[in-house]
């Protein structure tokens, strides 16, 4: 993970990338995954995570890749920002993905990968009293996120 401060930073599945103002942040491949940008405006400075799984602790191992994880990746996300200067009340976050991908007759609840990274998501963000300031749900489909500045987009 590198701070970036100019083009566009491309964000991997299960990645986390950091960038400076007038840097683009982009990741593609939102289905059932989250992309959550957590970011400072007043310094600039913006980390995005593209979060594949809900809960790190349901595996019987210990994660070898914390940015997988929503419980892991925010808190990975939220230090490493920290660490390059941005304040924790300033701190706010948008993110999309989330999606239902498969139709499954079950209602089983390990199969609502998409629902459950939004929820722990929101779950990890409150814990950290970070306002939510965009969040955008697909329902069916994948999604291509990007965020400048303030600006988060997606298609």
């Amino acid at each position: 993970m590198t701070l970036t401060t100019t083009s566009i930073v491309k964000v991997g599945i299960a990645d986390m990338q950091l960038a400076t103002s007038p840097a683009i942040l982009k990741t593609a491949g939102l289905g059932s995954c989250v992309g959550v940008v957590v970011y400072d405006l007043a310094r600039k400075i913006a980390g995005l995570a593209h979060i594949m799984l809900p809960d790190s602790t349901a595996s019987s191992k210990p994660p070898t890749n914390l940015y997988k994880y929503a419980d892991t990746s925010i808190d990975q996300l939220v230090k490493t920002l920290l660490k390059q200067g941005a304040e924790k009340k300033a701190l706010e976050a948008k993110l999309a993905g989330g999606a239902q991908m498969f139709s499954f007759r079950s209602s089983n609840q390990m199969l609502r990968i998409g629902d459950r990274n939004v929820e722990a998501v929101i779950a990890k963000l409150q814990q950290y009293q970070i306002p939510i300031r965009l969040k955008m749900s697909v329902v069916i489909k994948g999604v291509r996120f990007f965020f400048i500045s303030k600006q988060a987009y997606w298609r």
